[in-house]
Order: C-alpha cells, then sequence, then structure tokens
C-alpha cells in the first residue's frame, strides 16, 4: 500500500496504541480518519487543515476489554443500559473483521473501509440472536465523514428480534458558549 513520491495512500492498515490493529482513511486534500478494529471506533477525523474534530479523552484506555472512551463508538444491540448487557451493548467491546466480501454499495470515495462484526458463542448466550452488522467508513472527496451500518438478521429460523443502534459521537469543541444543539 506503500505510495512513491508525492502520492497518498487512501487506506492504510497499521497499529495503533497499544498494537492494536488501525485503518488510516486519508482524503485527497489532507483530511484523514482514524478507525480501529477494536469497536469498529473511529477515534480520529481531521479536516484538510488537519484540525483535529472528534474527542477522545485524555484517559481513554485502548485496552480491551474496556471501551475507548470518545471518537465515535458504535452502540449495539441496546443504547444505554436498560437491558440485560452491558452499557451501550457489545459491538464497542469487540473485534471487528475487515469485510472481504461487502454487498455492493456505491461510493465516490477512493478513501473506505468495510468492518463486520458477527456473534461469538459468549455474545449469543447474552443476546441470543445471530446477526451480520456491516459497517462502511468512507472519507468523502471534500473531508466528509460517512459512516454507514447495515445489520442482517442471520438467524437459520428466520426469527425477527430487536435492537438498538447509535452512533455515540465525541466532537472537539474549542468552545462550549458558541455551541448549539438542535433537535
Amino acid at each position: 500500500m506503500a505510495g512513491s513520491g508525492s502520492e497518498r495512500v487512501a487506506v492504510e492498515l497499521c497499529k495503533g496504541i497499544n498494537g492494536l490493529d488501525k485503518v488510516v482513511l486519508r482524503g485527497p486534500r489532507g483530511s484523514s480518519a482514524e478507525v480501529y478494529l477494536y469497536g469498529g471506533h473511529v477515534t480520529s477525523w481531521r479536516n484538510d487543515h488537519g484540525e483535529e474534530l472528534l474527542f477522545v479523552s485524555s484517559k481513554a484506555i485502548f485496552k480491551p476489554p474496556k471501551a475507548i472512551r470518545g471518537g465515535i463508538p458504535i452502540c449495539f444491540p441496546q443504547f444505554g443500559s436498560h437491558g440485560s448487557l452491558e452499557q451501550h451493548g457489545f459491538a464497542r467491546n469487540k473485534f471487528w473483521s475487515i469485510d472481504t466480501d461487502p454487498p455492493p454499495f456505491p461510493t465516490n470515495s477512493k478513501s473506505f473501509i468495510d468492518l463486520i462484526l458477527k456473534p461469538s458463542e459468549e455474545d449469543t448466550q447474552k443476546w441470543p440472536y445471530s446477526y451480520e452488522f456491516r459497517l462502511r467508513v468512507a472519507l468523502g472527496p471534500g473531508g466528509d465523514l460517512m459512516l454507514t451500518s447495515r445489520v442482517r438478521n442471520t438467524n437459520a429460523d428466520g426469527k425477527p428480534f430487536t435492537f438498538a443502534f447509535a452512533y455515540h459521537t465525541y466532537f472537539s469543541v474549542s468552545d462550549i458558549s458558541g455551541v448549539e444543539s438542535m433537535g
């Protein structure tokens, strides 16, 4: 994946904090994003000027089984702590795989990664359903960050299930007094 001269590599698999695998996406004008396979977790998104747009706590522990604090955690199959599962579900505490056979999905980006999460035996003891959770993280030509999730029911009997899901995004804010939340 290495380029020569001024050529930039759009997608690079490398080691991150504590040796965890991560993927670095690079846009044509200098934007970038980092995605850890642990949690399918976006930990950095920089604009074309190199400014960090996400907040990751200085107290974040990049060591399983603790979830990474900040960035964009994937909350699935529950959001909150009102079920029998750990807070915000288990997806943010699992190792995702690079999806080598993703379904067709049009993109105008050369800088994207497809990840997949399937249940482990331990997961099905806590939450007895079979699924495939696919996540595409893409960095657009203008530096915009796009996350697309697809959850597919793979229960052998086709038995339906319900779930909750969230991108629990932590934005970096330089001046909180200038922030307005609209719903």
